[in-house]
C-alpha cells in the first residue's frame, strides 16, 4: 500500500505557491528557466565532444568569455549566434517549437 502525505505538492503546484499563475512574474521564471536549460545543454554536449570553451570558441567564431556567459545563464543570446554554436561548434542543428 503507498503511502502519500497531504503536505506534497506538484511542481506546478509549487511554481503557482512561489511565482502565480500564468503572469509576468510566472513567465518571466518560466523564460529565465529555458536559457538554463539551453546553458546546461551546451555544456553538456560541449564536455561529451571534449572540448574546452576556448576550442568551441575558436570553432564557431566566438570568445571563450561568450560561451562561459551562455553556460553559467548570464547572458541573452542571439538566435543566430546560438544556431551558429550549435552548427560550427558541434555540426547539429537547432530546432525550435512553439507551446500554447
Amino acid at each position: 500500500m503507498k503511502k502519500t502525505s497531504k503536505n506534497l505538492t506538484s511542481f506546478a503546484e509549487h511554481l503557482d505557491s512561489q511565482y502565480g499563475k500564468k503572469g509576468s512574474l510566472r513567465d518571466a521564471y518560466e523564460q529565465g528557466f529555458e536559457a538554463f536549460k539551453l546553458g546546461v545543454m551546451l555544456y553538456e554536449l560541449r564536455k561529451e565532444k571534449g572540448l574546452t570553451q576556448a576550442e568551441l570558441a575558436l570553432k564557431c567564431g566566438t570568445t571563450k568569455n561568450y560561451i562561459s556567459r551562455i553556460e553559467n545563464d548570464a547572458s541573452d543570446i542571439r538566435l543566430s549566434t546560438i544556431m551558429r554554436i550549435f552548427q560550427d561548434g558541434f555540426g547539429a542543428k537547432l530546432q525550435l517549437s512553439l507551446v500554447f
